[in-house]
């Protein structure tokens, strides 16, 4: 390169073909998504052994079943404004720490009242670690390929979570669910070391902030397969705002009306998710079927999220983003109206439940690489980690209203019905959202940082 040259990040990742430090970027991304997903949907298939266990009430153990989801909120929330003032890879891996530790923790409890608290803890580990992810992987993916890459990275989360229910399927028979506990929070400490190592912090972050152009080259080298010196200026051009607070900039210049669509969004695809994949396994297990065929089934919507995820991340680089997304949220809708309607007895019962979640896990994963790209870089994680801490309310909704549901004596069907309304509303709120960013991005002018 050539000395004294002004370089804009994003243009120059933009332009370069993806280099295979930036492919491994999206391996360590997809692991730490990968235990996030499988530490989230345990207690989903631990439930029915711990309420046999303990002889507690349904309604009971949804105080359990919600406490992650309200540290997701917590997790998020304070992980987004840390990670755009300290750094991304920092934050990332203190979350990845924290989540492993109470997972095992939890496998330790007897009471309903510690396995919340525990669980609380847990889910602020995991509210941190997705934003964080999404964020770093792309501040380094070219545009062209950036809803592909970060929905591959998103794959991770259905593998996960699929993964942690065949484990449990073959774990609870031989040694007890809380060998299911010990498995989930194993995994990411040991990779802990691997991200020490390898995990790159944000060039454009760096930038931003006016950090050295030494240092700026140096990682632009080792992740891009650049030549910089280091006598180059680096910038990335954003836009001209009010206030150099993240949390402020959500709600300037026309970002606020976006930002609570987005958050609307998330909270719908949520909703339906977590009631889904939180008490699935126990209504299909009511059904008559034994623990093994409901995580099996249940795994199946993880399945189904996984390719759906990269089949609408891919549309999503070839088309307007948000139709996509919103196309793929009616498909969820529609996929859980035929579900409730032909019962947990059905033959096509794993289609069904596969199919659902490559609509409603592909439409949400998309959500994620659509996010980043909405906000400027000095408030990008807090902008994308808000969205998911506000929109996990709807976990916490969907986690609880299952356990009250069925202590209502809501059937099968009927349950499954009422979830097409959110995944309704999710569709049109997303749409919204894309023409406000475009609005927004047309009336704001841009200086380089």
């Amino acid at each position: 390169m050539t000395s004294g040259q002004t370089v804009d990040i994003k243009t120059f990742i933009d332009e370069r073909k993806i280099s295979a430090y930036q492919w491994l970027l999206v391996a360590l991304c997809f692991l730490i998504v990968t235990a996030d997903g499988m530490d989230v949907a345990i207690m989903g298939f631990v439930a029915p052994p711990i309420l046999h266990e303990w002889s507690i009430s349904r309604p009971a153990f949804g105080l359990v079943m919600s406490s992650a989801p309200v540290g997701l909120v917590i997790g998020a929330l304070l992980a987004g404004p840390s990670s755009d003032r300290f750094g991304r890879k920092a934050v990332l891996i203190a979350s990845v720490f924290v989540f492993g530790v109470f997972t095992i923790a939890t496998a330790f409890t007897n009471t309903p009242q510690s396995m919340a608290l525990l669980r609380l803890l847990t889910g602020i580990g995991l509210g941190a670690a997705m934003p964080n992810s999404t964020t770093l992987l792309s501040e380094y993916s070219p545009q062209r390929k950036r809803a592909l890459l970060i929905t591959i990275m998103f794959t991770g989360f259905n593998l996960g979570s699929a993964l942690i229910g065949f484990v449990a399927g073959w774990l609870i028979p031989q040694f007890g669910w809380r060998s299911v506990l010990l498995f989930g929070g194993t995994m990411p400490l040991v990779l802990i070391p691997l991200y020490l190592w390898l995990l790159p912090e944000s060039a454009r972050l760096f930038a931003v902030r006016g950090e050295p152009s030494q240092r700026i080259a140096k990682v632009l080298n080792r992740v891009c397969d650049a030549n910089f010196t280091g006598d180059e200026r680096f910038v990335s051009t954003e836009p001209q705002l009010p206030t150099r607070k993240p949390i402020g900039i959500l709600f300037s210049h026309g970002y606020g009306f976006m930002t609570v669509l987005l958050w609307v969004t998330y909270f719908m695809g949520l909703l339906v998710i977590y009631l889904l994949t939180g008490w699935l396994p126990t209504l299909i297990k009511d059904a008559g079927l034994t623990v093994t065929v409901a995580a099996n089934v249940t795994a199946m919507f993880q399945i189904g999220g996984t390719i759906g995820a990269v089949v609408v991340g891919w549309l999503m680089d070839k088309a307007r983003p948000a139709p996509v997304i919103s196309a793929a949220y009616i498909g969820g809708g529609l996929c859980v109206i035929v579900l409730g309607s032909v019962g947990a007895l059905s033959s096509s019962l794993a289609l069904l439940v596969f199919l659902a979640g490559f609509c409603m896990s592909g439409a949400q994963t998309g959500l994620n690489a659509f996010a980043p790209g909405r906000y400027p870089t000095v408030a990008r994680a807090t902008g994308v980690s808000w969205m998911l801490g506000m929109g996990r309310f709807g976990s916490i909704f969907g986690s609880a209203i299952g356990g009250a549901l069925l202590g209502l004596g809501w059937t099968f069907g009927s349950i499954l019905a009422m979830l097409a309304i959110p995944a309704t509303l999710a569709a049109i709120a997303i749409l919204l959202a894309q023409r406000t960013s475009t609005a927004v991005a047309n009336a704001t002018p841009s200086t380089a940082h």
